[in-house]
C-alpha cells in the first residue's frame, strides 16, 4: 500500500460513466495530462461509492443518467462518505430540476458533455483551485432561477416545522419516499406538506422550492 509522492500532488480523479467509449477516452484525456492521475472509473454509482474510501480520489467526474442509482442520488452518498470530495457532473441532462438536485446534493460543477476536451481539463483544475466550473447554458440556467424564485411576499404564512423539516430533506437529495421514511410517515402525507409547501412560497417545483429556502435561509 504504498503511494509515490507524484500521486500526492496530481490531481486524483474518478470516473463514473456507463458508456464505455466515453468513460475510456476520458480517461485517456485525463491520464495524458501532466498533473493528473486516473484513479478509478466505474459504471455504475454503487461500484465508485464502494471505492471511493478506497481509491481517494480528489474529484469525482459523474455522469447523471447511470444504470441503477443516478449521478444525481449518488453525489450525496459520496459526499457522506468523503465530505472533502469534489465533484462534476458531466451530462446531456441541462433541466432545471437536475441541476439543481445535483447542486443541492453537494455538486460543485456542472458541464455537458459536448465540453470540449481542452475546456473539461481546465475544468477540473478549476474545481481544484475552489471553483465550480459550469458550462455556460447551465450558468444561464442557474441565474435564471434564482432571479425567478422571488422572496417571499409580506405577511405570507411562515412554514410549520414540520414544512421545514421536509423541505430540509429535500435540500438534503431526498425523494418522496426516503423523507417519508425519514420522519416515520405516508408518502401520501409528504406530498400534502409538499403541496402546502409550493403554496406557500409561490414555487410550482421541488428546484424552485429548494432554491428558494436556500436563498432565504429557510434551511441550511
Amino acid at each position: 500500500m504504498s503511494s509515490s509522492k507524484p500521486s500526492t500532488e496530481e490531481i486524483r480523479v474518478l470516473i463514473v460513466e456507463d458508456d464505455d467509449r466515453t468513460r475510456d477516452g476520458l480517461a485517456a484525456l485525463i491520464h495524458d495530462t501532466p498533473g493528473f492521475g486516473v484513479v478509478g472509473r466505474y459504471r455504475a454509482m454503487e461500484e465508485a461509492i464502494r471505492r471511493v474510501e478506497i481509491d481517494r480520489p480528489r474529484v469525482v467526474l459523474a455522469d447523471i443518467g447511470l444504470p441503477g442509482m443516478s449521478g444525481v442520488e449518488g453525489v450525496a452518498r459520496l459526499k457522506a462518505r468523503a465530505p472533502d470530495l469534489l465533484v462534476v457532473m458531466l451530462t446531456v441532462y441541462a433541466d432545471n430540476d437536475h441541476v439543481f438536485e445535483a447542486i443541492c446534493n453537494g455538486a460543485c460543477g456542472y458541464l455537458l458533455k459536448d465540453t470540449p476536451p481542452a475546456r473539461l481539463v481546465e475544468a477540473l483544475r478549476e474545481v481544484d483551485r475552489g471553483g465550480a466550473p459550469m458550462s455556460p447554458e447551465i450558468a444561464r440556467k442557474v441565474l435564471t432561477m434564482f432571479h425567478r424564485v422571488a422572496p417571499l411576499p409580506e405577511g405570507e404564512a411562515a412554514l410549520t416545522p414540520r414544512e421545514r423539516q421536509v423541505l430540509k430533506l429535500l435540500a438534503e437529495g431526498h425523494s418522496y419516499k426516503s423523507s417519508a421514511a425519514e420522519l416515520d410517515l405516508s408518502i401520501e402525507t409528504i406530498r400534502f406538506h409538499i403541496g402546502h409547501i409550493y403554496r406557500k412560497l409561490h414555487v410550482h417545483s421541488k428546484s424552485e422550492a429548494v432554491a428558494l429556502a436556500l436563498r432565504r435561509g429557510l434551511v441550511r
